[in-house]
């Protein structure tokens, strides 16, 4: 990967962070503060492992299974995905959906 996608790709953890800010959640970009491998690449949703992948092509399927093998026990994996002029989306699988839209709906 080429500094122009390195640099493309922290700004999209800042994104993802700042978002996340403005909802009320201590976001951080992960690797800006740990480093290691495996890591997050944004941290501060408790339960929610992010992989951020700003890309025009992403095959989600391996981006998923990062995500999966990056997760610490009891961590939803999650991709956080967008491609360039287009609104950021959220994959995750359904069973962990399935889980939050439960949570949810005690709420509502």
């Amino acid at each position: 990967m080429g500094k122009k996608e390195r640099e493309k790709g922290k700004r999209g953890e800042r994104e993802i962070a700042n978002y996340l800010k403005s909802h009320g959640y201590d976001a951080k970009r992960g690797q800006q503060y740990c480093g290691a491998n495996g890591d997050a690449d944004v941290i501060g949703l408790p339960g929610i492992h992010i992989e951020c992948k700003w890309v025009e092509r992403l095959n989600i399927r391996e981006a998923m299974e990062q995500s999966m093998n990056d997760a610490k026990e009891k961590e939803m994996p999650t991709v956080f995905h967008k491609k360039n002029r287009q609104p950021w989306l959220v994959t995750m699988t359904m069973d962990d959906w399935m889980k939050l839209y439960k949570a949810a709906g005690k709420l509502l």
